[in-house]
């Protein structure tokens, strides 16, 4: 894919939140993604005050996860299909829109570097020239961050990706990269469902297929 499906551009380091309500259905556990991606950068001083029991008992949730805050580690965003309806809610002040569901299956919280499934139906583009940060797995296959987060390490930033990998507790057979693209890459998963998994910071990551 070219990036003539290119919508928008200049996303590296735009921040965003995201709220996680789960709920167990008859084939276990799943969570609804409602973000603040395109409609606002998720104000810390809102964030603080968010409180998850409250929003579970709001929604009847079994839990929520306050996923952020975030930036975005890639460059351009494209087609974005609607896997759900596309709702707008408000939690805190902050206003989120559903973008996405996940199912976890029987475990609510599987761990880092454990792949998940979501459905998010959108395109990703990384820019030729720039750099990427990845995880790459014993059988060699390379997972590329899309986002940081600085809610489990608040200095984590753009500047301190290349050298993660020294503080990371990567699995046996794994490893963490910085290479600079050559080429764009982009990343559609408008008609499949996202592989994603997550470092121990909670560092987002995507398989590129």
């Amino acid at each position: 894919m070219t990036s003539s499906g290119r919508l928008i551009d200049g996303m590296r380091g735009v921040r965003y939140g995201e709220v996680l309500p789960i709920f167990l259905r008859d084939d276990g556990l799943h969570a609804e993604v409602y973000g603040t991606q395109m409609l606002n950068d998720c104000p810390q001083e809102l964030w603080e005050k968010l409180d998850a029991d409250v929003i579970a008992k709001e929604m009847g949730a079994v839990f929520v996860k306050l996923n952020g805050p975030r930036q975005w580690v890639l460059d351009g965003l494209g087609t974005k299909v609607a896997p759900v309806e596309p709702v707008l809610r408000e939690f805190g002040g902050i206003m989120f829109r559903r973008i996405a569901t996940l199912h976890l299956g029987d475990k609510l919280n599987a761990g880092a570097y454990t792949e998940k499934r979501v459905n998010r139906g959108a395109v990703f583009y990384w820019d030729a020239g720039k750099p990427v940060f990845e995880l790459v797995n014993p059988a060699g296959e390379a997972y590329v961050m899309q986002a940081l987060c600085v809610g489990v390490d608040p200095t984590m930033s753009q500047e301190s990706l290349p050298t993660l990998g020294e503080r990371l507790a990567v699995p046996a057979g794994w490893s963490y990269r910085m290479r600079v693209l050559t080429q764009e890459l982009v990343v559609d998963t408008t008609s499949t469902i996202a592989t994603v998994l997550q470092d121990e910071f909670e560092n987002s990551y995507t398989l590129p297929y």
